[in-house]
């Protein structure tokens, strides 16, 4: 079965219905969750997983261990001996790993949230989609290139658009997934 890397925004703490549904499917289905280990969402998703008895599940951290893991599941301690830990390369570590493991990502994303916009440029540039629930809207967007990515960012104010233009420099990540496509569409033909 397939492996979904689950993952969001530290500012959701409650999980839309909506979500809930998607990861009733993807329990149901056999899949294997794999799940950061940061409050907020991926908390979150924890305790709603250990709540249905999920045992299909992998709980990746930087470093010795996690900071939650509410089901007592397997572990992935990832290498992050190259930044201090937590900066935000020492968490990205993880996330970087997640996104490699992962077929599919499932991301509950507050509009805001540098963190998952990076999580689902990781999955694109492995050619994997991101299905983004979109807390503010209470809407799901498929990502499967960068003509979606633009959409996504749409939903994003000024504000949080510049921080993201800054902290990932979006520019040069757009510029590498349209690289990357050309270069699937290339070996295609």
């Amino acid at each position: 079965m397939s492996k979904i890397f689950v993952a969001g925004s530290i500012s959701i703490r409650q999980l839309d219905p909506m979500v809930k549904a998607r990861i009733d499917s993807i329990v149901a289905g056999d899949h294997t969750v794999i799940i950061g280990d940061a409050n907020g969402a991926d908390s979150s998703v924890q305790a709603y997983l250990s709540s249905k008895d999920a045992a299909q599940i992998v709980v990746y951290c930087s470093g010795p261990k996690p900071r939650n893991n509410l089901g007592g599941w397997a572990v992935v301690c990832v290498d992050a001996r190259h930044a201090a830990p937590g900066t935000r390369a020492y968490f990205t570590a993880k996330d970087i790993e997640m996104a490699k493991a992962a077929d599919f990502g499932l991301m509950i994303w507050d509009a805001r949230s540098t963190g998952t916009l990076h999580n689902v440029m990781e999955l694109l540039l492995r050619g994997k989609v991101a299905v983004v629930f979109i807390n503010t809207t209470r809407s799901f967007l498929t990502v499967r290139g960068v003509e979606q990515l633009e959409r996504l960012l749409s939903f994003m104010a000024a504000p949080a658009l510049h921080r993201a233009q800054d902290k990932l420099d979006l520019r040069s990540r757009f510029s590498q997934l349209r690289n990357g496509q050309a270069a699937m569409f290339a070996d295609a033909g």
